[in-house]
C-alpha cells in the first residue's frame, strides 16, 4: 500500500465526518444520527455508494435544511469527499466506511428521508443479481429504513441496470414510480430538475461521449 494511502487512512481515523469500523461510534449510532452525528433534527439524506463523495457533497451545498451522508466501502474514495466537504466548510455532510449489504445495523427503523443511488456498479453478470443495488435483497433494506413517503432515485449510464430496475418495481406491491427517462438532460420538465442539477465527473465523461443518462425516482409504500 502506498504511503500516500496509508497517510489517508490515518486522517480518516481522527475525522470526525467519517464513521468507520474501529471507532467507537460505529454500528452505535442507528436511530440517532440525527440526535449524536448532526445534532439537529434535520431530514437525512444517505447516497449509497457514494465513491469520492462529489454527490453527496453536492446535495449538501444544495440543501443546507437537510443532512447528507455517503457511504463507501473504499477509505480513500470517502477521504476525498470529508477533505472537499472540509474545504467548503460544510458541517451538513458525513461519511460512513461500510458495505451496502449491512445497511439496516448502521441505521434505524425510518430514520432516512431519502436514499439516492448514483452510477453503481451495474452487476450484469446474472449470478450477480442480488448484489445489484436495485434488486428485492436491498429495496427490502431501503423500506425499512425510509420514513413513510420517502424517496429513492437512480441515476445511471448503464441500460440494462436502469431496465433490470423498472422490472423490478413493476412487480413490487407498493412501488410507485413518480418519475423517469432514458436521457434525464433532454428533459424540459422540472420534475427532473433536481437530478440534472448535479453533475459528477463521471457523469460528464459518459454525457460527452453520447451516453445518455437515465433516471427513475420512486417510493416503496410498504
Amino acid at each position: 500500500m502506498s504511503r500516500v494511502k496509508l497517510q489517508r487512512f490515518a486522517d480518516n481515523a481522527t475525522r470526525p465526518d467519517i464513521i468507520e469500523p474501529g471507532k467507537p461510534e460505529y454500528e452505535q449510532l442507528g436511530g440517532r444520527w440525527a440526535a449524536d452525528f448532526f445534532k439537529n433534527d434535520q431530514p437525512i439524506v444517505l447516497e449509497v455508494g457514494c465513491g469520492k463523495g462529489e454527490y453527496t457533497v453536492g446535495l449538501a451545498q444544495r440543501y443546507p435544511a437537510k443532512s447528507f451522508l455517503g457511504l463507501d466501502i473504499k477509505g480513500e474514495r470517502i477521504w476525498r469527499g470529508s477533505t472537499r466537504a472540509e474545504a467548503l466548510g460544510l458541517r451538513n455532510v458525513g461519511f460512513v466506511r461500510m458495505r451496502a449489504e449491512a445497511l439496516t445495523a448502521q441505521f434505524g427503523a425510518r430514520e432516512l428521508s431519502e436514499i439516492w443511488i448514483t452510477f453503481p456498479d451495474p452487476r450484469p453478470r446474472d449470478r450477480d443479481i442480488k448484489r445489484r443495488l436495485t434488486s428485492p435483497r436491498f429495496l427490502n433494506q431501503y423500506v425499512e429504513l425510509l420514513a413513510p413517503g420517502g424517496l429513492l432515485h437512480l441515476k445511471t449510464d448503464n441500460e440494462g441496470l436502469y431496465d433490470y430496475t423498472l422490472e423490478v418495481l413493476a412487480e413490487r406491491p407498493g412501488a410507485v414510480i413518480l418519475a423517469q427517462t432514458r436521457d434525464l438532460y433532454a428533459e424540459t420538465d422540472p420534475g427532473f430538475a433536481e437530478a440534472q442539477a448535479i453533475q459528477t465527473n463521471f457523469e460528464g465523461k459518459y454525457r460527452a461521449i453520447g451516453v445518455p443518462i437515465k433516471y427513475v425516482r420512486f417510493r416503496l409504500d410498504g
